[in-house]
């Protein structure tokens, strides 16, 4: 079975085969970095990167770009807010973000441009816009995109114009001649920092939100590329604003599939900031280990909304202590009969019993990962069995030798296809000794390492201090020097 994937925009699943053979080019939406990610931020990343690690397992060379938005109205407040420049802030939350998703096994993608490093390709879009009528001046200095003379306007989100109401992130101007009409560049404010601010040929300003990607996109992937994803609230008005920005100014299709990954929820609505209903991650990870939120997420369909609760996590580590366990009595036995497993590439692996041509057929069908994780937990169990029966005293040579080849084989496959989700690449023994449990200095030994580096900073040691912060991020701690002095968390 050769990959499928269900496409937003034409509402069916697809077979999937990249512009360029052997090449898939990918753009996935990411953070506005004005405070720290929550879990639903961590299912968007979760969710391509399994996608990303797929195409690889599969044989394509992969261009995985994500962006950054690091200018925006909230990122301007909170710098402001918190009396520090927007680099200062951005930069702040770019670190804490990587430390984030590092802890949970994601992979960096190849490329993560960030907004502000493009605000010469935006404008070359806009003035292109402009030149084909859709683009217009408003009397505020703003520049719009006039949306109902894109023909294909709704054809991501399957609504008509009627039915579509004005979604930008900034701020609804008088000059608009329609409300459906979005900001493609957003006239500068005299209160507003200089470095929110750029020269342009429509006056000082910054870009919308919305043209980011339509720049970032076409420069680092082409005009037209394969994917195109993000979590399932950017289907309108973001990525409809995008294909009219993209393919108005060049009359190609921006992106031949389109994905968005579901939300997660609590108490049945969305899990967001607005709402104030949202963990961080760092929150989580307090009360579990990386791993267990890993496969939380993952056993999850990527479209599917994702229950939060401490009984789901809960379940989830228990189901992950059945995997290691497992793992653990298989490699045990191995190690002292034969050699331990070890992971191989997909391509190398023994498909003789099914298990794993039922793994590769669920990827395949639309990145399956809960009918995927089914054949782990079937290989799993055969492990338990074959190892049962070949601890008995009485055991056939001939039984024996061939259950061995097949232990093997299953710890393999076992090692490999959990790879290939980011999951089960610990030593089972030191994993099930920690019980699964977030690990890390307890709250006094934090303060104490703290106060010595306020020592060391008072003495002019700041080799000394810059070590103690650097020792205490590896052990997962980040501090955070302020007005107020050196708070911390854990990442």
């Amino acid at each position: 079975m050769s990959l499928k994937i269900h496409n937003t925009l034409t509402r069916r699943l697809e077979p999937f085969a990249p512009l360029e053979p052997g090449h898939v080019r990918m753009y996935v939406c990411g953070m506005t970095v004005y405070d720290l990610c929550h879990l639903g931020h961590a299912r968007a990343m979760l969710a391509f990167d399994v996608v990303q690690r797929w195409l690889k397992a599969s044989g394509y060379r992969v261009t995985y770009v994500r962006n950054v938005t690091d200018i925006d109205d909230k990122i301007i407040a909170r710098a402001l807010k918190n009396g520090e420049t927007i680099q200062s802030l951005t930069d702040r939350m770019i670190d804490a973000l990587h430390q984030d998703a590092d802890a949970l096994g994601i992979e960096r993608p190849t490329h993560e441009p960030r907004a502000t490093e493009y605000v010469p390709e935006m404008l070359g879009i806009i003035r292109r816009l402009e030149g084909k009528g859709l683009a217009y001046r408003s009397d505020n200095g703003d520049v719009n995109y006039a949306v109902r003379k894109f023909p294909g306007y709704g054809k991501l989100s399957g609504k008509s114009l009627d039915e579509l109401r004005a979604g930008e992130r900034v701020a609804v101007n008088d000059g608009k001649q329609d409300p459906l009409d979005f900001v493609l560049w957003k006239a500068a404010k005299a209160d507003e920092p200089s470095e929110a601010k750029w020269d342009s040929d429509y006056g000082p300003g910054r870009p919308g939100w919305h043209i980011e990607c339509s720049a970032m996109s076409c420069q680092m992937l082409g005009e037209s590329f394969d994917i195109h994803g993000g979590g399932a609230d950017l289907q309108f008005p973001h990525h409809e604003n995008e294909i009219a920005q993209s393919e108005g100014a060049t009359g190609q299709p921006l992106a031949r599939f389109w994905m968005h990954n579901g939300f997660v929820r609590v108490d049945n609505e969305k899990m967001s900031k607005s709402l104030g209903n949202f963990f961080t991650i760092r929150e989580v990870l307090q009360k579990y280990d990386a791993e267990t939120v890993r496969f939380f997420v993952v056993r999850t369909h990527y479209r599917s909304a994702l229950n939060y609760s401490d009984a789901h996590l809960d379940d989830a580590r228990a189901a992950l202590k059945r995997l290691y366990t497992a793992l653990g009595n298989g490699q045990q036995w191995l190690a002292s009969h034969a050699k331990p497993a070890v992971p191989v590439p997909l391509a190398e692996l023994d498909r003789a019993d099914g298990l794993v041509q039922l793994f590769i057929d669920a990827m395949n069908d639309d990145f399956n990962t809960p009918e995927a994780m089914g054949q782990l937990f079937t290989l799993a169990s055969d492990i338990n069995v074959l190892v049962q029966g070949l601890q008995q005293a009485s055991v056939d040579p001939v039984w024996a030798g061939a259950a061995s080849a097949s232990l093997a084989h299953k710890a393999q496959a076992l090692l490999s296809l959990g790879a290939v989700l980011g999951l089960l690449q610990q030593d089972p023994v030191a994993y099930l000794q920690g019980g699964g449990a977030a690990q890390g200095l307890d709250e006094a030994a934090i303060k104490a390492q703290i106060e010595a580096r306020a020592a060391a900073k008072k003495a002019k040691n700041f080799a000394e201090a810059d070590r103690i912060r650097q020792a205490l991020l590896e052990q997962g701690v980040v501090l955070k020097d302020g007005p107020g002095g050196t708070t911390w968390e854990r990442a």
